[in-house]
C-alpha cells in the first residue's frame, strides 16, 4: 500500500506543474523517438539493399576493377574505380564453364531531356544480355540489339519511371530524347521493377548500346588505351560452383592481363553474398552511429530530469520536513522521488515510442522522386528504447531522491 500512496503523491506531485513536467519529459521524448526512428531506418536500408541483391539471384558474380595497391581493392560503384577492364575481357570470360550469361556494364548519372523537361537517371551502357542479368521485362518496343552495338546506334531503352516522368501517358517508343546534347531514339521501354539500390530507383534506369556509352557519351580508357568496362556481371548455372567458377575467372584474367607471380589482381570477383556482407557492416556501422546521436538526447533528457527532480527536492524541503515529522521514513521519501522521476520517464518513453513509431512509417511513405526510404521497426529496439528511458528516470532521479531521504526533519522544517 505505501508504493500506492507514494505512487499517488508523486503524480499529483507532476499534475501540479504539468508545464515543467512537460518540457521535462521532451528530451526523453525526444531520445527514445529518434532512437526508435534513426536505427529503424538504418535496418531498412539494410533489408532494401539485402532485397534489391536477392532479386538479381544469388547465381550472380560481378567482375570489377580492382586497385592492387588498395587494401580491400574493389568499389561499390565501379564508376568511379580505376577502369582495368574491357570488351577483350569480357570475350575472353567466354572460356570459362558453367557460365550461362555475360553482361558488361558502364554506368553513369546522366539527365535526359525531352522538349522542355529535364530528369536525372542512372546510364547503362550495356549489351542485349544485359536485360537477362538484370531481370527487367519490356513493356513496349524492344531492346538493345547486337547490331546497336555493333553500329554504336543512338538508340536508348527507358526504366518505367523515366517514360512516365517524360511521356506520361504517351508511349515513348519512337520518340526522341537528349542525352549530353545528342538526340537518341526511344526504341523499348521496361516494366517497373521496383527496388532501389543506393538511393537510386531501378526504374530511373536508362539504357544504351555499351559502344554509343563508351564512345559518344562517357569515354574512358584503360591504361593500356582500350575502351574500358566498368564491370561484367556472370550469370552461373548454379550457386554451387561459385568457388570453381571464381577460380577459373581469376586464372583466365590474370592470363589475359599477362600479371604473373606475386602480381596482385587489378580485378575482383565479387559474390553477391560477399557485397550484402560489406553493405551489412556499412548499414550496422551507420545504424550505431545513428543510434549514438539519438542516445545523446537521451542523455540530455536524463541530465534534464535529474535537475527537475533537485529543483523539486529544494521546493518542496518544508513538505518532507512535515512528512518526517509525521513519521515517514527515509525509504518512504526515498521511494516517492524515484516513482516521480519513473513517473516522468515511463510516460514520456511511451510517447517517445509511439512518436518513433509514427515517425518512422511516415517517413517510409515518402517517395523521393521514386525512392521510398524504409522502416524496419523491430520489437527489439522498441523495448529497448522504453526499457533504457526507465532506466535513465531510475538512475536520474536516484541522487536527488537520495539527497531529499536525507533531509533533516528539524532543518526542513525551518526552511523558507
Amino acid at each position: 500500500m505505501k508504493v500506492i500512496g507514494s505512487l499517488t503523491i508523486a503524480i499529483r506531485s507532476l499534475l501540479a506543474n504539468k508545464l515543467r513536467s512537460s518540457l521535462t519529459m521532451l528530451g526523453i521524448i525526444i531520445g527514445v523517438g529518434s532512437v526508435i526512428t534513426l536505427v529503424s531506418m538504418g535496418r531498412g536500408a539494410d533489408a532494401t539493399i539485402t532485397s534489391a541483391y536477392e532479386d538479381l539471384g544469388h547465381n550472380l558474380l560481378q567482375v570489377m576493377p580492382r586497385n592492387p595497391e588498395m587494401k580491400g581493392g574493389f568499389s561499390l560503384s565501379p564508376a568511379y574505380a580505376v577502369p582495368t577492364l574491357t570488351m577483350d575481357d569480357v570475350r575472353a570470360l567466354e572460356r570459362v564453364r558453367h557460365v550461362e550469361t555475360l553482361a558488361p556494364i558502364n554506368e553513369n548519372f546522366i539527365t535526359i531531356t525531352v522538349g522542355g523537361e529535364s530528369k536525372g537517371g542512372l546510364l547503362h551502357g550495356a549489351t542485349p544480355e544485359y536485360n537477362d542479368v538484370m531481370n527487367y521485362t519490356l513493356a513496349s518496343g524492344r531492346f538493345i540489339t547486337d547490331r546497336n552495338v555493333a553500329g554504336r546506334d543512338m538508340v536508348v531503352v527507358l526504366g518505367s519511371k523515366v517514360a512516365t516522368d517524360l511521356f506520361d501517358a504517351e508511349d515513348p517508343v519512337g520518340q526522341q530524347i537528349k542525352l549530353k546534347k545528342q538526340r537518341f531514339t526511344v526504341v523499348g521501354t521496361l516494366e517497373s521493377k521496383g527496388g532501389a539500390m543506393f538511393g537510386v530507383s531501378f526504374d530511373d534506369v536508362v539504357i544504351v548500346p555499351i559502344t554509343t556509352y563508351q564512345t559518344r557519351l562517357f569515354p574512358q580508357q584503360t591504361a593500356t588505351g582500350k575502351d574500358a568496362v566498368a564491370s561484367i556481371s556472370v550469370q552461373i548455372t548454379s550457386t554451387e560452383l561459385t568457388d570453381e567458377v571464381t577460380d577459373e575467372i581469376e586464372t583466365i584474367l590474370r592470363r589475359h592481363h599477362r600479371l604473373t607471380g606475386d602480381d596482385k589482381n587489378d580485378f575482383a570477383v565479387v559474390s553477391p553474398e560477399q557485397v550484402m556482407e560489406i553493405v551489412g557492416q556499412i548499414t550496422l556501422i551507420l545504424s550505431g552511429f545513428l543510434g549514438l546521436i539519438a542516445g545523446i538526447s537521451l542523455l540530455v533528457g536524463s541530465i534534464g530530469i535529474m535537475n527537475i527532480m533537485l529543483v523539486s527536492v529544494t521546493e518542496r524541503t518544508r513538505e518532507i520536513g512535515i512528512r518526517k515529522a509525521v513519521g515517514a521514513k527515509r525509504r518512504d521519501i526515498l521511494l516517492q522521488f524515484l516513482l516521480e522521476a519513473m513517473a516522468l520517464t515511463f510516460v514520456g518513453g511511451g510517447i517517445g515510442v509511439a512518436s518513433g513509431i509514427s515517425l518512422s512509417f511516415l517517413l517510409s511513405q515518402l517517395d523521393l522522386g521514386g525512392f521510398k526510404l524504409a522502416a524496419v521497426v523491430s520489437p527489439d529496439i522498441v523495448v529497448l528504447s522504453f526499457s533504457v528511458s526507465i532506466f535513465i528516470g531510475l538512475a536520474s532521479g536516484m541522487y536527488p531522491a537520495w539527497r531529499a531521504s536525507r533531509l533533516n526533519p528539524i532543518d526542513a522544517l525551518h526552511y523558507e
